[in-house]
């Protein structure tokens, strides 16, 4: 069975060519996508109804995906906030490429663990 790319995955390729290029603002920006679609995914595979029909209505939004994080670490534990404040800390300061590059590993792993879950569920469905 092929492995379904997500859009977290697209943003943190996007994200890694711009660090490549030294674009930090840019690319830290590309690592809040990813982490964001990465937090959508699991909301929409862990959480379902819960958080869904609040999007649904409201659309997703800052206290939405707030929220989805902290049912989120329920489910999966704290690392979850920690990964989401380290995509908050890359879109609202001004860090250098060492700094960047150790928050992106936070980024990595949401992303992955995102990319493990909803493959799993698309194999059950399937």
């Amino acid at each position: 069975m092929q492995i379904l790319r997500t859009s977290a995955d697209i943003y943190l390729e996007e994200a890694d060519e711009l660090l490549s290029k030294n674009d930090i603002i840019q690319a830290s920006e590309k690592y809040y996508r990813a982490a964001e679609e990465a937090i959508k995914i699991l909301s929409s595979v862990i959480l379902e109804k819960n958080i869904i029909s609040e999007v649904i209505s409201k659309n997703w939004n800052t206290e939405i995906i707030n929220k989805a994080v902290f049912q989120l670490s329920s489910v999966l534990g704290n690392w979850i906030i920690e990964s989401w404040g380290s995509a908050v800390v890359l879109i609202t300061v001004n860090l250098d490429l060492l700094q960047v590059k150790k928050y992106r590993e936070n980024i990595v792993k949401l992303i992955q663990i995102a990319d493990e879950r909803f493959n799993r569920k698309i194999i059950e469905r399937g």
